[in-house]
């Protein structure tokens, strides 16, 4: 589950989940996407892998963390105070952060970029579309280690970093546009990956000691990661600065430039990952579609859910309606097909269910399996005139489970606070009215009747083309299950 709480993709993908991103979902956990790809030309089988058992193991090329009080000399170190030295040892941080940085992006464009182009494993437009402004990185940091390096006295100690930082932190804007297209980046090299030539590559370079036993994606996502880092490191400087020394007053004002860095991009990838996924979505019918999907800004989490009936699902709350889709491949791309009404959020009745308290429907195999199978579900329900839906969803763990419920709780709280309604919400999402002490309830409360909704609403989808016919989407329904879809990330 993609989970947000900004700072999210900035930090854990909480959704608001991951730059929730995604994450990663994060909690970021990405399994492979259920894309097909097709390739003209197959897999040499007889060909030896550099991963197979039989291939030499490859010594890893690991880095070695480096302190100030190592680097430079020892009878300095010893006229300075405790707190100095840990002073310069903050500061040195920084600066060997941002020359590791500065390796490991000009590492990804020689190492995976360059060759992938010249081989012609990708196009350059391909290329373009997950590499982002990467390149435009590069020489922002250069400029940053480069004045660190000049104010750094012969013994190694620095005495003033601040005015450098106040005037160097208003470029990271720049990380804007980098960071909004992670999501993107990250579906087209899940889908590439399915490309035999692709996943050789990238196997060949994993297994490579200068990989450091990181993949493509690990390179492409430390700007993101250095980039909520700045806060921790200016503070540790900060923290061990005298309150006499003329630096605090400007470490003061460069933390404040970078939270608002870090906000503002944070806002700006969340707007762009909501449009990402509601471009995405596939509607059976013009009557499926909503004003409040197309009105959302914001995608409070997402990610991947089972019904009663062992069904994955992939469900999606965006800021006020509750999507529930099947993800299905179509025209080469991962999208997400609506498998039932979109449910208002302010209308939406949650609840939290015990482990063993919902009945597994839909084969002989739910009335003979193990325990697992019957934990962490939580249902959601809608009912409104003639309209009415009831979902048992399963997470996949406990932890998982609470993330969702949570989310929930806050963007129905959220709602009814924009409507300026009275009231709280209980444990189960249920309003309660102040005047009466009556709880409000806009779903089905019987569980049998629960129950026998969660059944009746597993309509089958197609996973390959959207077709409006039923009896061709029941047919389709075992393979829909089975496919594999990208896991969510929290």
């Amino acid at each position: 589950m993609v989970a947000k709480d900004y700072p999210f993709y900035l930090t854990v993908k909480r959704a608001n989940c991951s730059l929730e991103l995604p994450p990663a979902s994060g909690p970021s956990k990405d399994a492979e996407r259920s894309i097909s790809f097709r390739s003209e030309s197959r897999p040499d089988i007889l060909a030896p892998r550099p991963w197979s058992r039989n291939a030499a193991p490859s010594s890893t090329k690991r880095r070695d963390s480096k302190l100030w009080s190592e680097t430079f000399d020892v009878c300095v170190n010893q006229m300075l105070t405790s707190k100095e030295i840990k002073r310069q040892e903050a500061i040195f941080e920084l600066s060997q952060g941002e020359e590791d940085l500065i390796e490991d992006l000009k590492l990804a464009k020689k190492a995976y970029h360059d060759p992938m182009l010249k081989l012609s494993i990708m196009t350059e437009q391909e290329l373009n579309q997950i590499f982002g402004t990467l390149d435009s990185l590069i020489p922002l940091h250069e400029e940053l280690l480069s004045q660190l390096r000049d104010v750094r006295k012969p013994d190694g100690s620095t005495e003033h970093v601040g005015p450098i930082l106040v005037g160097w932190l208003p470029c990271l804007s720049s990380y804007d546009s980098y960071c909004s297209n992670q999501v993107a980046a990250k579906a087209l090299l899940d889908h590439k990956k399915q490309d035999h030539r692709v996943q050789d590559f990238l196997q060949r370079c994993l297994e490579s000691p200068f990989s450091r036993k990181l993949d493509l994606w690990n390179f492409l996502d430390i700007p993101r990661s250095r980039l909520v880092k700045y806060p921790l490191l200016l503070r540790e400087i900060l923290r061990h600065t005298p309150n006499d020394n003329p630096d605090q007053q400007h470490l003061e004002e460069a933390i404040n430039i970078i939270q608002g860095i870090v906000a503002e991009i944070n806002t700006k990838t969340g707007e762009s990952e909501c449009r990402y996924y509601k471009e995405r979505l596939l509607y059976l019918e013009e009557g499926q579609k909503d004003s409040l999907i197309d009105s959302s800004r914001v995608l409070c989490c997402h990610g991947e859910l089972k019904n009663n009936r062992g069904v994955k699902l992939h469900v999606f709350l965006f800021q006020e309606v509750l999507v529930i889709t099947r993800a299905v491949t179509h025209n080469e791309q991962l999208c997400y097909q609506l498998y039932r009404q979109p449910i208002p959020v302010k209308d939406l009745l949650l609840e939290d269910l015990q482990d063993g308290e919902v009945r597994l429907g839909g084969s002989l195999r739910g009335a003979f399996s193990n325990n697992e199978r019957i934990k962490n579900f939580f249902r959601v329900s809608f009912k409104n005139g003639s309209q009415s839906q009831t979902h048992s969803l399963q997470a996949n763990d406990t932890f998982n489970k609470q993330q969702w419920l949570n989310c929930i709780r806050q963007a129905k709280e959220t709602v009814l606070c924009a409507a300026g309604q009275a009231g709280v919400l209980d444990s189960e999402g249920s309003f309660l009215n102040p005047t009466t002490g009556s709880r409000e309830l806009q779903g089905e409360t019987k569980l049998e009747q629960m129950d026998q909704s969660d059944s009746e609403s597993d309509c089958s989808m197609d996973t390959s083309e959207v077709s409006l016919d039923c009896e061709h989407m029941e047919q389709t329904d075992s393979s829909c299950g089975n496919s594999r879809h990208g896991e969510s990330n929290v």
